[in-house]
């Protein structure tokens, strides 16, 4: 059995101004390992949805709470692991809504579902929450060695 990939890693700050730098790092380590431009950039936009989810639902305007986000390479594409200090949290709660839905607010987990092929998340001791989130790639393959 293979050992675990070292994952690439970035701490921020909740802090909304910082988005773009999420966004940015993402963008950077899926060009690196060679993905294609449709699959970065589903990985920016669920990335870009749960960050902001974070930062202003669980974080609830903490600018010193912290929000580290981790990019592990897979055999075949990348998991996002967003880990917060918020309060409990089940992404499993969040209703299923159809997209012609008329509503304010509330599409960023929408979002996450359509961009990504998995999305769970689950409690964090003593506090918070990993959010993970894979995407695997069908077109072309990482080339992470």
């Amino acid at each position: 059995m293979a050992p675990e990939p070292v994952p690439f890693a970035l701490t921020l700050p909740s802090d909304l101004r910082l988005l773009s730098t999420a966004r940015h790092f993402v963008e950077s380590v899926c060009r690196n390992l060679n993905f294609d431009l449709a699959f970065c950039e589903a990985i920016q936009i669920a990335t870009h949805e749960a960050v902001q989810n974070i930062m202003r639902h669980a974080h609830c305007g903490r600018p010193a709470a912290l929000v580290q986000l981790q990019i592990v390479p897979l055999e075949q594409g990348l998991e996002i692991r967003l880990f917060d200090e918020g309060d409990r949290f089940d992404i499993t709660c969040v209703p299923h809504l159809e997209p012609g839905e008329l509503r304010i607010g509330g599409r960023g987990v929408f979002l996450m579902r359509r961009m990504m092929d998995q999305v769970h998340s689950e409690p964090r001791s003593p506090q918070g929450n990993v959010l993970r989130m894979v995407k695997w790639d069908r077109a072309s393959c990482g080339n992470y060695a």
